[in-house]
């Protein structure tokens, strides 16, 4: 029942993302087809047609492209987080049907620092044992997650579209996001920005995308520091 980390897996993207949302963005006033329009389009002109698009918002066109990604080494308490985020697609591991005996787990570092770590797996290996005795007494395992941890690992599939991942990196890059999640969003950033630099090159907290914070005093001040952001209150 060891401590894991995080682990984040790009499987599958729409071919040529950019490209794709860049032809339905000249469909809108082409009298041509889609396919013709993508054939057509050279590289040059699909970053143009796309910085136009970020930049003015009309983000409806990147809802054609998407992104699907393998998470493991992360909490339920990060995935509880993360299903709010709903126009997307999860598919996560089942506790009914998956035996958690000995399982994984999330160490907080705050735990850890504050020297609470023996305390913590102690509590793991408790719960690990009590999970296993319902077990061997019949109980079903659907019944038994009950006793299971919010750090308790889980391996989960995620699939956004790019103006959905816009939202959540926007959202979830903050300072203010919960650690883990934010974590989880900045590896997903990463792989987003090898695949489509020009959809994502700006993506992340309001005060990068939107050079704007609107978390009023609770701000963490980083708008501070980047030229043009200011804070909304």
């Amino acid at each position: 029942m060891p401590e894991t980390g995080l682990h984040v897996e790009l499987l599958y993207n729409t071919p040529e993302p950019e490209k794709a949302c860049a032809a339905a963005a000249r469909q809108c006033y082409s009298t041509r087809g889609a396919s013709e329009l993508m054939d057509a389009l050279t590289d040059e002109e699909a970053t143009r047609l796309i910085r136009q698009v970020v930049k003015s918002g009309h983000h409806s066109v990147l809802e054609h492209a998407s992104f699907t990604f393998a998470a493991e080494g992360i909490s339920r308490a990060c995935t509880h987080q993360l299903v709010r985020h709903r126009l997307a697609s999860y598919s996560q591991q089942s506790q009914r049907y998956v035996k958690a005996k000995d399982f994984n787990y999330i160490v907080p570092a705050s735990v850890k620092a504050k020297g609470k770590e023996k305390q913590f797996t102690d509590f793991m290996a408790a719960a690990a044992a009590l999970y296993a005795e319902l077990g061997e007494a019949g109980v079903d395992k659907e019944d038994a997650r009950f006793v299971l941890p919010n750090a308790c690992e889980t391996k989960i599939v995620i699939t956004m579209n790019c103006r959905e991942l816009l939202h959540f990196f926007e959202k979830r890059t903050c300072t203010r996001a919960q650690w883990e999640i934010r974590a989880l969003a900045n590896e997903m950033l990463k792989l987003c920005k090898e695949k489509a630099p020009v959809i994502f090159g700006d993506a992340g907290a309001a005060c990068v995308s939107r050079l704007e914070c609107r978390e009023g005093k609770m701000s963490c001040g980083r708008w501070k520091s980047i030229k043009g952001a200011r804070l909304v209150e």
